[in-house]
């Protein structure tokens, strides 16, 4: 497994940082093509960072889905660790955040589905994410 960092610019001019989690290939086999996988982008949505969610606490679900060969995206949403902006009290600001890497995912990772995975109050986020936006 590799990683590596990214920065990703919402329409509001928030940078996100970013962590991709990518499968290592393997000496000797082909490497896998994304749509070998499904062409699955899978983006780990953090819980919210006003009670204490980072990035960080996605690292292993990363992983292991980079161990078993799908590249996976983490990121701090808005105000969190090296992410610019200001949290909001709704959550209305990082459904955009969702939005922004979801997109950026789509563009960069070649990735023609989204799986989004969160846990505790990022079930909120993503669940007002999907009804907002296609």
């Amino acid at each position: 497994m590799s990683r590596e960092s990214s920065t990703i610019e919402c329409s509001d001019g928030v940078k996100l940082d970013a962590r991709i989690f990518r499968p290592r290939s393997r000496q000797g086999e082909e490497e896998e093509d994304e749509s070998e996988k499904g062409g699955w982008g899978i983006v780990l949505v953090h819980p919210y960072s006003v009670l204490g969610g980072s990035q960080g606490l996605m690292k292993g679900i990363a992983r292991g889905l980079a161990d078993r060969g799908f590249t996976a995206v983490t990121f701090d949403m808005r105000g969190v660790g090296r992410s610019t902006g200001r949290p909001s009290l709704t959550g209305s600001s990082e459904v955009h955040d969702v939005l922004s890497v979801c997109k950026w995912v789509s563009l960069n990772l070649s990735s023609n589905r989204i799986l989004l995975i969160g846990s505790s109050a990022a079930i909120t986020v993503i669940m007002s994410f999907l009804l907002e936006y296609d």
